[in-house]
């Protein structure tokens, strides 16, 4: 029996090379990682594209820390790790970061940033607090989705209404936000007439969605919701029309709540609102009897509908791990834009969901894959494109780890040494609350990333930086390079401890001949390495 599913197993990739797709989806229960790395592999083979070879244990290391908890590993991690002769090593690694209270605390920011963007930088929107939690609690996707839509008025559930609460005041961009956040889907081209260029998006699509939210307004602490409500629109040609409730698949919930608040409701309705100045009201007000929110998130997970929630989320951590989707742009899943793997995506989107939307059992299928593994550079100058993820996609470092990053990589290493799991964990946490003011000055990466004026006057000519980071004294890395008994000693230090790998022999060379020209004031030769370690290409990007 094994050797015949192996057997299929073969013939199936050999059908996906040859025709770009499979009758039928691999099985469910197979581990994510080889059906990544089974659709990846076939399409290669069938465009004749050679990938780029594993990346090494330094880069992979560096890699998965940046990747799964925000920051570059520390010396010990590093040396660890590459003296490790255990087969499973890797797995290991993976498992231990996942682990850790740091895993939490950067998805937290990562998917904030993912709900907000600008918005959360502005100080708006943004539920970091609420998803650090929902983080360590583990809550599946569709639970933090509905607590996002329908928040309560516990603790836990009511720091969740800050997304719906940002945007209460213009119900055109909060249905833009939530069709992009958690659907893939942007229809704001739909709102003034029908997609001129998609035909899966009509005027009906975009003020379907919005009836769902409209009804959605601020009352003191809480987010509220009208007992009814009614949206109207009009079209290039006919009459002007009144919206149903209908989702993104021309689902459509009926209701008989389409209609205009009574003078009673709507008196009611500003009793709640004039709430909004009492800040310290702890009672919410009463849920309508007829939530069109929830309906909203009932009709979105229906199995019927699910596709685009599993997809798009899924799709989000295929970009984040791989630096592209296997849909581009990411708000624009739609007929007229097929993905480079559609049944990758459709399998990796029904396994989700059949394992209850469980966002770290995906994480780990995709960073266990070897398709994550690759090296960054290629043999040839011709790369491939980015669509068979034959060459890892360099992505530079979001603010938060960049500043994280920073402390570590300009530490003593010995502060690393010796401690507990929990001191250890409680150290590292220490660094990224030491790194939230310079992150807070770092503009949030977008794909067609460049590095702005502000970030370049920030590092080279700013104090801020050297202030922080570059200094001498108790426990810096500059001390311990200055204590250091020969410049070639001190040099390996500096680039073993920032570039999260041993020093090169050139480098060595190079740097320790730069070193020792300048012997008379070998402090500052030693800044002046650091600096230029920790601002260079190397430094600021995941490779």
């Amino acid at each position: 029996m094994r050797l015949l599913r192996l057997v299929l197993s073969g013939l199936a990739v050999l059908t996906y090379a040859a025709t770009g797709r499979t009758d039928d989806l691999p099985p469910a229960g197979r581990p994510i990682e080889s059906v990544v790395d089974q659709f990846v592999d076939a399409k290669m083979a069938a465009d004749k594209v050679t990938p780029a070879e594993l990346a090494d244990d330094a880069t992979l290391v560096r890699r998965l820390t940046l990747d799964l908890v925000g920051r570059i590993p520390t010396v010990g991690e590093t040396d660890a790790y590459l003296k490790s002769t255990d087969a499973d090593k890797r797995t290991k690694l993976i498992d231990r970061l996942m682990a850790s209270t740091a895993f939490d605390r950067h998805q937290a920011i990562q998917f904030d940033v993912m709900l907000n963007g600008e918005l959360a930088r502005q100080g708006r929107g943004s539920v970091r607090d609420y998803l650090t939690q929902a983080m360590k609690d583990r809550k599946p996707w569709d639970q933090i989705f509905r607590e996002l839509m329908l928040p309560g008025d516990t603790d836990a559930t009511k720091a969740a209404g800050e997304f719906l609460r940002a945007r209460v005041t213009d119900a055109d961009k909060m249905t833009n936000d939530v069709s992009v956040a958690f659907f893939g889907v942007n229809v704001s081209c739909a709102q003034c007439h029908d997609h001129p260029l998609v035909k899966d998006w009509k005027q009906d699509h975009f003020f379907g969605m919005k009836s769902f939210l409209a009804r959605t307004y601020e009352a003191g602490n809480f987010v509220a919701e009208r007992d009814a409500g009614v949206v109207k629109f009009k079209p290039i040609k006919g009459p002007e029309k009144t919206a149903k409730l209908m989702f993104l698949t021309g689902a459509v919930v009926e209701t008989d709540t389409l209609r205009e608040l009574s003078k009673d409701e709507q008196k009611k309705e500003k009793e709640a609102a004039d709430k909004k100045k009492d800040k310290t009201a702890t009672a919410a007000p009463p849920r309508p009897k007829f939530s069109a929110r929830e309906k909203l998130v009932e009709v979105a997970l229906q199995p019927k509908e699910a596709e685009f929630f599993s997809r798009s989320i899924v799709n989000r951590l295929w970009h984040r791990f791989f630096g592209s989707g296997l849909v581009n742009p990411l708000d624009q899943m739609h007929s007229e834009n097929p993905a480079s793997h559609p049944d990758l995506l459709k399998w990796l989107a029904r396994d989700l969901a059949a394992h209850k939307y469980d966002l770290r059992r995906l994480v780990r299928g995709i960073v266990m894959s070897k398709a994550y593994s690759r090296d960054s550079r290629y043999s040839s100058e011709s790369r491939p494109e980015d669509k068979y993820f034959a060459v890892a996609k360099l992505k530079p470092l979001t603010p938060q780890q960049l500043a994280t990053s920073l402390k570590i990589a300009t530490t003593d290493p010995k502060s690393f040494e010796g401690l507990k799991e929990s001191e250890f964990e409680k150290r590292i946490e220490q660094a990224e609350q030491a790194g939230r003011g310079l992150a807070s000055l770092i503009a949030q990466p977008t794909d067609n990333f460049q590095i702005g004026v502000a970030e370049a006057l920030l590092f080279s000519n700013g104090d801020r930086v050297a202030k922080e980071y570059l200094t001498d004294g108790g426990g810096t890395l500059l001390a311990a390079a200055k204590a250091a008994k020969e410049p070639t000693d001190a040099v390996a230090l500096l680039v073993r401890t920032s570039m999260a790998r041993p020093a090169g022999d050139d480098e060595v060379k190079a740097l320790t001949a730069y070193a020792t020209e300048r012997k008379d004031r070998a402090a500052d030769a030693y800044k002046q390495i650091l600096w230029a370690l920790v601002t260079c290409p190397e430094f600021r990007f995941c490779h």
